[in-house]
């Protein structure tokens, strides 16, 4: 009699356990999931205010682009928008194919409405560092055929001074043959030094979309016009183009760690 009554227990705990819902599993809330969650904001609020219908778009690179083309995906499927997306690298094209979005280049679409990209810093003049990932001759293109330039950044990227946040150096982009030379006169002219920027998953430097190879300027002191310093830098042979974006961002989007998104202009 025991060993039935103990089966029909056995059953109907089995039974019911079958039966209770699974709970999900629960995210530990760290550092990187308020970052990702305020970078997904601030991309998901320029592109809202930016985007239309027909309009040709200039696609940035780096992570927090990712979100800007999850949304134009999610506005071309829900709203049937037609856009044309011109790309700033070969990880922004890949985004846009995989995403089912329409790529074009800057023949087919010379004047773009508008282009989306993140920053490395942003000062309080709309000044900007890019070039952390590698891109920045490209963005630097695209973004000078744009009839607007939108950034797009967390809260970590934000500063009152350029140079004072970004602690990696001015990314600055050099032919092969000229690295050595340029990384001279850099470091005699303006102090700090000029590290040629390694690979992590391969042996040698990293190398750009267009062959060519980043100096990264680490200098010792703030310029006081990053303007002037820009032009004299590209005055060097060899010198393809600086991460130093003067003059150029119409508005930023910036995701803070409350949830909310705050703008600059």
């Amino acid at each position: 009699m025991r060993n039935r009554t103990s089966g029909i227990v056995r059953q109907f705990l089995i039974f019911h356990r079958l039966k209770q819902p699974k709970l999900p599993n629960k995210q530990p809330f760290t550092t990187m999931n308020l970052v990702e969650q305020a970078k997904q904001a601030a991309a998901y609020a320029a592109v809202d205010n930016h985007v239309k219908d027909g309009f040709a778009v200039g696609v940035g690179s780096g992570s927090t682009v990712v979100y800007a083309v999850d949304r134009l995906a999610e506005l071309v499927k829900t709203k049937n928008f037609q856009l044309e997306c011109v790309p700033t690298s070969f990880q922004a094209r890949e985004l846009i194919i995989s995403n089912g979005l329409k790529l074009s280049d800057l023949e087919r679409s010379p004047v773009l409405d508008v282009a989306i990209d993140g920053a490395d810093e942003v000062d309080k003049d709309m000044n900007l560092i890019k070039g952390g990932g590698g891109c920045l001759t490209q963005e630097k293109i695209v973004a000078a055929n744009a009839k607007s330039f939108i950034v797009i950044a967390d809260y970590r990227k934000r500063s009152t001074q350029l140079g004072t946040q970004w602690t990696k150096g001015v990314p600055i982009e050099v032919i092969p043959m000229a690295y050595k030379p340029v990384q001279k006169k850099i470091q005699e002219k303006f102090g700090g030094k000029a590290v040629l920027r390694m690979a992590k998953a391969k042996a040698g430097p990293v190398v750009t979309d267009n062959s060519n190879l980043i100096l990264d300027w680490q200098f010792t002191e703030v310029p006081s016009s990053w303007q002037n310093v820009n032009q004299e830098i590209m005055m060097i042979p060899g010198v393809v183009d600086t991460g130093l974006f003067i003059n150029m961002a119409e508005k930023a989007y910036f995701g803070m760690e409350n949830g909310q998104v705050e703008t600059q202009e």
